[in-house]
C-alpha cells in the first residue's frame, strides 16, 4: 500500500478507536507517519510509547461517550477527516454453550459501537469532507470472519458480517444523500496481537487444540502465504483507505489475509 500520494494525509484529523490493541496501535502509528493528526481512544489510559496528538477515554458502546468524544475532537481540532472504527471484542465458544449476555456484549462493541460512532460523527465528517480532496473517510475494521464462517466463532463472525453489510448500506446511503464521506471495511485474517493469543489459548481451554502453537500452525497452514499477519500490514491498508488514493472507493471490502479467503 505504498500508493498513498505524498502528503495525502498531512494534517488530516483521524480518530482511531480501540487504539490500545496491536492493530489499533499500528493504525495510529501508520497515520502519524503519513502526517495525520491522530486521536486515539480506548477504555483505559493511553498506551506507553505511542505518539499521538491526543488520547481520549472512550467506551464505544456508550452514546454519551461518543457525543463527548466527537465534541472534544471538534473543539480541539476543528474537524474530523478520518474515523477508524477499530474497537472490537471476540468470543470463542460452542454455540450450544454461548451465553446470550456475552453474545450481546460482542455485538454491542463490534456493531452498535460502529453505529453509535457514525451517528455521532456524521455532521463533523460532512463538514470536513467538503474541504478535503476525496472527502472524509470512515474505515470499519471487520475481519475475514465477516466474509466466511469460522467454527466456534459464531458471535464474532455474525457481528463482523453485520459490520460488512452495515458498511455497504451506509456507503450507498451517504452517496444518495450527497455526503462527502467514503465508507469502507477492512478484513484482516489472524494477526499477531494479544487478542489472537487469547483466542488461541481459548481453543486449548475448550479441548479443540493440544497447544497454542499447534492451533496457530493449523490456521497458518490455511493461508497460501503460510503465516500470521503483522499489525503494520493491516495498518497500511487503513492508511490507504483514509487517503485520497482511495478517493474512488466506497462500500468496498479490503481483504488483507495472506490468501485465506482466496
Amino acid at each position: 500500500m505504498n500508493a498513498i500520494p505524498k502528503e495525502a494525509l498531512k494534517d488530516a484529523v483521524a480518530l482511531v478507536t480501540g487504539a490500545r490493541g496491536g492493530i489499533g496501535r499500528a493504525i495510529c502509528s501508520a497515520l502519524v507517519e503519513e502526517g495525520a493528526r491522530v486521536i486515539g481512544s480506548g477504555r483505559a489510559g493511553a498506551p506507553v510509547g505511542l505518539s499521538l496528538d491526543a488520547w481520549l477515554s472512550h467506551d464505544v458502546t456508550s452514546a454519551e461517550d461518543w457525543t463527548r468524544v466527537v465534541n472534544e475532537v471538534r473543539d480541539r481540532f476543528g474537524r474530523l477527516d478520518c474515523l477508524v472504527n477499530n474497537a472490537g471484542a471476540s468470543m470463542v465458544e460452542r454455540i450450544a454453550d454461548t451465553s446470550i449476555d456475552r453474545w450481546r456484549y460482542v455485538f454491542s462493541v463490534n456493531v452498535e459501537g460502529v453505529v453509535l460512532g457514525l451517528k455521532a460523527s456524521v455532521p463533523l465528517l460532512i463538514r470536513s469532507g467538503r474541504s478535503r480532496p476525496g472527502g472524509s473517510s470512515v474505515v470499519n475494521v471487520s475481519s475475514i470472519a465477516g466474509l466466511r464462517g469460522v467454527a466456534f466463532n459464531s458471535a464474532y463472525c455474525a457481528s463482523k458480517g453485520a459490520v460488512t453489510m452495515l458498511t455497504k448500506s451506509v456507503a450507498r446511503e451517504f452517496g444518495e444523500l450527497g455526503y462527502p464521506i467514503r465508507v469502507n471495511s477492512i478484513h484482516p485474517a489472524f494477526v499477531e496481537t494479544r487478542m489472537m493469543d487469547s483466542i488461541l489459548a481459548r481453543y486449548v481451554e475448550l479441548g479443540l487444540a493440544t497447544t497454542v502453537d499447534a492451533q496457530k500452525a493449523i490456521f497458518d497452514a490455511r493461508r497460501p502465504l503460510g503465516r500470521t499477519g503483522r499489525p503494520e500490514e493491516i495498518a497500511s491498508g487503513v492508511a490507504f483507505l483514509c487517503s485520497s488514493a482511495a478517493s474512488f472507493m466506497t462500500g468496498s471490502e479490503l481483504v488483507i489475509d495472506g490468501g485465506a479467503t482466496s
